[in-house]
């Protein structure tokens, strides 16, 4: 029996894919509107490697520290893709074409997280939660269609990513179907047995910070009540609220390591992913299912 090899570890990308497409006049200007938005309360904190102190963003009460390139002004005009990508760009780091940059690890990386906050919270409220299947579907599509899967909406967040200088890269994750059984518990049979899963990793302090950490750290947010997968909220709304735990690093209540029935390694993008691996769902079954499914919003069907 040939031993099996490790997962791929591929670097991150800004580049613009057929599925990230930010380049998209519909995305450039939700970029723009993230840009211009006071961010959320409790936002800009970012996580630490264990044992080292949390960086806090700004304190409340305080205005945003405006995020641009060393030398460069920030730029108040209309949102184009150069202006766009401009920002953040001291926290651009392992950049495949462009190297490390200046200053790297300056505030701009807890800018950066405050931002990726605001665009969640936007996307959270325009892209209403369905089960659409097609995870190839451009993510400027998902912006004009106002609805979209987890995976989609996650899509668009990377997207943003992406426009505002921060490289992206997906772990794949081959999670086992019966991790939907309580969404789905009248249709558990129609449930695929397995189902291919890309989860963002974002590129902010000299190192990857999976989407799950984007606010805060797992072991600070385990204190919440963990992710169930019922009811209206997805693992794209759960992100900012609990710890979604994907290794068992945590406690038990949010250890979802039971369900990963394989560590496919990271992709520079989504597109990479399923070019290699293919979608949950083959074309023809795929096809009539989407066309039912992407206009059922995110709740336990009952």
């Amino acid at each position: 029996m040939k031993p099996i090899p490790p997962p791929p570890r591929a670097k991150g990308s800004l580049a613009a894919t057929p599925i990230l497409n930010r380049r998209h006049p519909r995305v450039l200007t939700l970029i723009s509107e993230v840009r211009t938005l006071p961010p959320a309360p409790g936002t800009g904190k970012a996580t630490a490697e264990p044992g080292e102190p949390r960086d806090a963003g700004p304190a409340s009460g305080e205005p945003a520290i405006p995020t641009a390139a060393p030398g460069e002004a920030l730029d108040s005009g209309p949102a184009t893709d150069e202006a766009v990508t401009r920002v953040g760009a001291a926290s651009r780091v392992d950049a495949p074409t462009g190297g490390d940059v200046a200053d790297r690890g300056t505030v701009a990386d807890l800018d950066i997280l405050a931002l990726l906050a605001t665009a969640h919270r936007l996307i959270a409220t325009r892209v209403r939660p369905v089960y659409a299947m097609n995870e190839r579907q451009p993510v400027s599509m998902t912006l004009a269609l106002g609805r979209g899967s987890c995976s989609q909406r996650l899509a668009l967040l990377e997207a943003v990513a992406r426009g505002l200088g921060t490289p992206t890269r997906v772990r794949g994750l081959l999670v086992d179907g019966r991790f939907w059984n309580p969404r789905f518990p009248r249709l558990r049979r129609l449930i695929p047995r397995r189902v291919v899963l890309a989860w963002p990793e974002f590129r902010l302090h000299d190192r990857w910070v999976p989407a799950s950490e984007l606010f805060g750290d797992l072991r600070d947010l385990r204190s919440a009540s963990p992710f169930t997968n019922t009811g209206g909220e997805t693992l794209f709304d759960a992100i900012a609220r609990t710890a979604i735990d994907w290794d068992g690093v945590t406690c038990s209540s949010c250890d979802l390591s039971g369900h990963v029935l394989a560590d496919l390694g990271h992709f520079a993008s989504r597109d990479a992913l399923f070019d290699e691996h293919g979608q949950t769902l083959c074309l023809p079954i795929r096809v009539p299912v989407d066309c039912v499914m992407r206009h059922r919003a995110a709740l336990v069907d009952t």
